[in-house]
């Protein structure tokens, strides 16, 4: 058996066909936003902010990016006031690499970890210059970064800085809104 329906074009309406039977389901259709401030450059960013984004600055000219020359720092402010720096760092074996947040989260858990972070800054170096749009960290990072969140129990800003254009977040769960966490373990 064939059904044949005529569905208005400016309804959002699922038809399930079979030969049994017509279902018709309305679908829900919802938003989400993320939020962030945009700067021009960094004179535009508090004291801790603009420093952090020049250790970024300083990390992404020490990685190791011989396959790409995509070099990426990230920076992290600790409450204390230790700012902890990563790097990429590639292999031939691409898997094997490292990005930069991991590099900086993995050091910053490892050897302090009754502190937790404030902030993160991330930018990137491509043909001898930083980048002119931000940076975001790619999946498995904000995976990483919102993990942290979750740990400490705080949420951190995030800072993707470009010469052109910076953007603050104010969390790392802003980064991942349809996030994977413990609570979907427990499902």
């Amino acid at each position: 058996m064939t059904a044949k329906c005529r569905i208005p074009a400016n309804d959002k309406i699922l038809v399930l066909l079979s030969r049994v039977n017509l279902q018709w389901h309305i679908m829900n259709e919802k938003e989400i936003k993320t939020l962030y401030r945009e700067y021009e450059n960094t004179s535009e960013l508090s004291d801790s902010e603009r420093m952090l984004v020049e250790s970024a600055v300083d990390a992404a000219g020490k990685a190791y990016a011989p396959y790409s020359h995509f070099m990426v720092g990230a920076a992290i402010l600790l409450d204390d006031g230790t700012i902890v720096k990563g790097a990429n760092v590639e292999n031939a074996a691409f898997p094997s690499g490292s990005c930069a947040e991991k590099t900086a989260l993995s050091y910053s858990v490892s050897n302090f970890p009754d502190r937790f972070p404030v902030a993160i800054a991330i930018t990137a170096i491509s043909n001898g210059n930083i980048t002119s749009e931000p940076v975001p960290p790619c999946g498995n990072c904000r995976q990483m970064l919102l993990e942290e969140e979750l740990r400490t129990g705080k949420h951190f800003r995030v800072i993707l800085a470009g010469k052109e254009k910076i953007f603050v977040l104010d969390s790392c769960a802003s980064l991942m809104p349809l996030q994977f966490n413990k609570s979907n373990l427990n499902r």
